[in-house]
C-alpha cells in the first residue's frame, strides 16, 4: 500500500472520528430529556451505539498508524484529544 493511499485513508477514519464525536455530542444532550421512556431508551440506544462506533474506528485508526517509535503521531493525537477520547 502507497503512503499516499494509507494516509488517505487515516485522514478518511479521523473524519469519521470527528463526525461520530459530533453525533455523540448531540445525543448526549437529548439523554434523558423527555418524558417518554421510549424516547429516552431510543436516545440512551443511539448514544452507546455511537459510542461503540468510536472505539471501533479508534482501534482501526491505530491497527493503520504506522509504528515509527513509542510516540504518537501529533496529528494523530491532535484529532484523539479534539474527539474526546
Amino acid at each position: 500500500m502507497s503512503d499516499d493511499y494509507a494516509q488517505g485513508r487515516r485522514d478518511g477514519l479521523r473524519l469519521a472520528l470527528a463526525a461520530l464525536a459530533a453525533e455523540e455530542d448531540k445525543w448526549a444532550g437529548l439523554l434523558g430529556g423527555s418524558r417518554s421512556w421510549r424516547t429516552n431508551l431510543t436516545r440512551q440506544v443511539r448514544h452507546k451505539t455511537l459510542q461503540v462506533a468510536q472505539g471501533r474506528i479508534q482501534t482501526i485508526l491505530s491497527r493503520l498508524t504506522p509504528k515509527t517509535g513509542d510516540s504518537m503521531d501529533a496529528e494523530l493525537a491532535a484529532a484523539i484529544e479534539k474527539a474526546g477520547l
